[in-house]
């Protein structure tokens, strides 16, 4: 099945790992921009996307 997943938290993140897992198509993925954190507000991507940048 083709999928388009949004998602942002960590929780996400299972959920998209389970759809791959089993061996469905993810054709995008979309979720928040990489926003500033810590100090410094060095700019940090979500789970999601670290996750995707992996697989892609």
């Amino acid at each position: 099945m083709k999928i388009v997943f949004m998602g942002t938290p960590n929780a996400a993140v299972a959920t998209l790992e389970r759809l791959l897992q089993d061996g469905h198509q993810i054709v995008t993925v979309w979720t928040q921009p990489d926003k500033p954190a810590g100090r410094g507000n060095k700019l940090t991507a979500s789970p999601v996307k670290e996750f995707a940048v992996q697989y892609d």
